[in-house]
């Protein structure tokens, strides 16, 4: 297992809103560099609004907002501009229209964040990660640039758990090991259980009558 230098955090890793004024948001856009911000709303369009500050609005269209739009049932995915009301989301300045309303692009992120994780990182790399969805068979973990990778249930816990919930939650921080990478699929397939140690290494800094602070799962 190797400890991986994380070049693109999870969306949200850092809980904190960009506060811009229009001379930074022009630095980024030369730059090339990524941003965050919090959804604040989204039209009916399903383009997502970001309040950038100093009176800017950011927009998000909805064809900049992922790398595909299609669902695997071949219909749009309207109802993720929804759910990211009050996430945070990463992005690129794309263009500036005026003092008051910047252009934006997620898919950029995720364009570079996915070059990232197929040509950087290797099988049995650690990062971190954000649990973004809970289903019966496993989690959806972003593990960097709105990247995210499937953790099977058999793959969290040492032991047998009949539900994901039993240990994360959403929006839980956690680290996960990058199972494997289909560089076709864009697939990435994760895995908890080999950071969890044994019980002999797990019990090795506790004494007998120590106190412990109460483990406590969240973000």
């Amino acid at each position: 297992m190797k400890k991986q230098q994380q070049k693109f955090m999870p969306e949200g890793w850092y809980c904190s809103e960009e506060d811009l004024n229009i001379e930074q948001i022009k630095i980024a856009y030369d730059n090339g560099l990524i941003l965050q911000g919090k959804v604040i709303e989204y039209d009916e369009n399903y383009n997502l609004k970001l309040n950038l500050g100093s009176n800017i609005i950011g927009i998000i269209p909805q064809n900049e907002f992922d790398i595909s739009n299609i669902n695997e049932f071949g219909m749009k995915k309207n109802n993720i501009s929804k759910n990211k009301v009050n996430q945070f989301v990463q992005f690129k300045v794309k263009e500036i229209y005026n003092e008051n309303t910047v252009l934006l692009s997620r898919k950029k992120v995720i364009e570079a964040a996915l070059k990232w994780i197929k040509n950087d990182l290797k099988e049995g790399s650690i990062v971190n990660g954000i649990v973004k969805n809970i289903r019966k068979y496993g989690a959806f973990v972003d593990i960097g640039g709105g990247i995210v990778g499937l953790l099977h249930i058999e793959d969290i816990s040492i032991s047998r758990i009949k539900s994901p919930e039993e240990r994360f939650k959403v929006g839980q921080k956690i680290k996960v090991l990058i199972k494997s990478i289909d560089k076709n699929s864009n697939k990435v397939v994760l895995s908890h259980k080999e950071l969890l140690g044994n019980f002999e290494q797990n019990i090795q800094d506790y004494q007998e009558k120590m106190i412990v602070q109460r483990y406590c799962k969240g973000s």
